[in-house]
């Protein structure tokens, strides 16, 4: 039978700590916001930035509880190992996803180009010079002088060299 004395010191630490949970959230969010706002980023790239922090913090505060509780460690051991056997294989045939989502990160942090920067990829296959339209977890949205839409993957983008080109103005003239 349940009883709350036998098990009140793990349902206080399991409180306490989901209450720390609730209290990083808010506290992470608000500073990735300010880093955002001061650094001109987009808010999509922020709420992603914020939403791939928070399932890493539900993960080490679901390895938390089950430490609090008492699971025996062999059994988290055989769990874990067979979780990360999936992941592991899932990723492997899905390297490119893991690692597109990474570069996306770095280049939130880093934020080399922004929407609007007209680029060079330095590729000798296929070198590519398009304005930036937009900016995902995955990959980049280019728009080139020809019109042609382009989704380039952002690990690539950290592999090649790339050139912000300066903006060009046309000369046109204005009427009243």
């Amino acid at each position: 039978m349940f009883s709350f004395k036998e098990y009140s010191q793990e349902i206080l630490t399991t409180i306490i700590l989901l209450i720390i949970l609730a209290a990083l959230r808010v506290i992470i969010a608000q500073l990735v916001r300010r880093y955002a706002s001061t650094s001109h980023l987009l808010e999509h790239r922020t709420n992603l930035v914020i939403k791939y922090i928070h399932i890493l913090m539900n993960i080490l505060v679901t390895i938390g509880l089950i430490i609090i509780w008492g699971v025996d460690t062999k059994d988290i051991f055989i769990t874990v190992s067979s979780i990360a056997t999936v992941i592991g294989v899932a990723m492997f045939a899905q390297w490119s996803i893991l690692s597109n989502i990474t570069s996306g990160m770095i280049l939130f942090f880093s934020f080399p180009f922004r929407i609007g920067d007209t680029i060079k990829i330095h590729d000798k296959d296929f070198p590519i010079e398009a304005e930036i339209e937009d900016i995902n977890a995955f990959h980049v949205n280019l728009k080139t002088k020809e019109g042609e839409k382009i989704i380039y993957p952002n690990n690539l983008l950290l592999q090649k060299g790339i050139s912000i080109l300066p903006p060009v103005y046309e000369d046109k003239e204005f009427y009243d």
